[in-house]
């Protein structure tokens, strides 16, 4: 991507654009939509005077369609409490014989055959949150839902038609937006980036956003930058946008009143990963991980660790937690809690979870902990829901997260040796997304590039720089 036209601070005159250029950061956790008017960007309301929308899909028995968090409280509402009873789905029957002379096969030669065992009757609804991170996989074809399949662009349009909806109600034109994407998208199939920019046009066409272009995230932040900015220097700017799927860089060049991107790079390392590495680290410990398990097998007594890794996905998965509340999971917790130890208490508090459905009151309670690090040298992680409260110091909340840490480090050693310089070389970084709140993120920067780091609207910079690639033209017309 190369601008050599007019600076992204530039002035009104511009017939050839649109009136207004429009932005949406279709995120991983959260989205975000903004429009620039030639001079000023405008954040846009996405739901209840909120320009952050959680990127949430919630599809009930009669096909309805909830997003952003009213999905996530429909979805609560529907599953607390909520006994979990599976049973086989018949697909068909097969004949086990051909019969006899005498006539065809009775029905005890006719076998049922059944599918695995996933069919919740009493499921209310379906919640679907981090679909972005789906888009890249071609294997991915289609979901069931209650006996109907989706395929995944059916499942990530609803949001983008919420978008444009709040667009629409205060713009005339709302077919045309710049679009925002990662710079890689996660998994590991060679051409994912393709299949997801393919997925992610046609849900926007769905939703009636038909003139497209794109922009990579870091990129669109650094657009903003600019644009809030103005500056006649050369420079060299590096954007780091850590936000809560992927983290994500930009090496731009600014030359006067043009900008030319000059390296991009990205990797699935996001916020999401970190709040399920404190609830590994320092919640599964309370819930029962690690304890010992005693029971009387065939008349023997048998003493084992308990099997806590059965619950682990299940618990660090919050839209999927409520496959726990089934008999052969609780049954084992509701064993082992009657036990006369202080272990007992540690499963009472998991069996609350389950029953409950509190994996997402945890989360909630593990982003507003995080954020209190960010500010302050100890924190408290306190749910009350299941009585748990502990204190951290900072150092050991940096310990815990250590290894992913380094993947930053190492991230940004390979985008500097795509354009072969060195820390150095770099004249002003861009630090952007969620998660760059992190002190101990804000450690390595300001270690490498000392004097050098800028703080830049964490949680819009992505969307307000979209709109403005959109006014003028900055973005990449999909070749698709």
């Amino acid at each position: 991507m190369q601008s050599n036209s007019s600076s992204p601070s530039g002035s009104t005159d511009h017939s050839d654009n649109p009136k207004f250029g429009i932005g949406i950061d279709f995120g991983t956790s959260n989205s975000a939509a903004a429009v620039f008017d030639g001079e000023q960007v405008y954040l846009v309301q996405l739901s209840e005077q909120n320009p952050i929308m959680p990127s949430a899909n919630y599809i009930d028995r009669d096909f309805t369609t909830t997003i952003g968090q009213k999905a996530i409280d429909e979805y609560i509402r529907g599953n607390q409490g909520r006994k979990v009873e599976l049973s086989a789905e018949l697909i068909g029957e097969a004949r086990t014989s051909t019969g006899s002379t005498s006539g065809p096969a009775s029905e005890s030669e006719t076998s049922k055959v059944f599918g695995q065992a996933f069919n919740d009757s009493s499921l209310p609804g379906r919640l679907f949150r981090g679909t972005k991170r789906l888009l890249g996989n071609a294997s991915d074809g289609r979901t069931l839902i209650f006996d109907r399949a989706f395929r995944l662009v059916a499942l990530v349009t609803p949001i983008l038609v919420g978008i444009r909806t709040a667009l629409k109600r205060n713009l005339d034109n709302t077919t045309h937006a710049c679009i925002g994407h990662p710079v890689n998208f996660e998994g590991i199939e060679q051409g994912r980036n393709n299949i997801a920019l393919e997925r992610l046009s046609e849900s926007y066409r769905h939703a009636g956003i038909t003139e497209q272009s794109f922009c990579p995230e870091p990129t669109a932040a650094a657009i903003s930058y600019l644009h809030n900015h103005p500056g006649t220097s050369d420079e060299l700017v590096l954007t780091v946008d850590f936000g809560g799927g992927t983290l994500d860089f930009s090496i731009l060049r600014r030359a006067g009143s043009s900008f030319k991107v000059e390296a991009t790079h990205g990797i699935a390392l996001g916020g999401d990963r970190i709040d399920q590495t404190i609830f590994r680290e320092l919640i599964f410990p309370l819930l029962g991980k690690g304890e010992r398990w005693s029971r009387v097998l065939d008349g023997s007594e048998v003493d084992t660790l308990f099997p806590f890794g059965d619950f682990e996905d299940l618990l660090i998965n919050w839209p999927v937690s409520y496959m726990l509340n089934q008999n052969k999971y609780t049954a084992s917790v509701m064993q082992r809690m009657v036990e006369d130890d202080e272990g007992a208490i540690k499963f009472k508090r998991l069996y609350d979870l389950i029953k409950q459905n509190y994996s997402y009151q945890v989360f909630e309670a593990i982003k507003t902990f995080k954020a209190e690090l960010s500010v302050n040298d100890s924190a408290v992680l306190d749910i009350p829901e299941i009585d748990i409260e502990v204190t951290l110091e900072r150092w050991e909340f940096e310990l815990m997260i250590s290894d992913l840490l380094f993947e930053l480090e190492q991230a940004i050693t390979l985008i500097l040796s795509k354009v072969n310089i060195q820390a150095a070389d770099i004249d002003l970084v861009l630090r952007t997304g969620g998660s760059s709140l992190i002190p101990a993120v804000k450690d390595i920067l300001d270690n490498q590039f000392a004097g050098k780091v800028v703080e830049h609207d964490p949680f819009t910079s992505v969307a307000a720089g979209l709109a403005i690639a959109d006014y003028y033209g900055y973005g990449d017309q999909p070749s698709l």
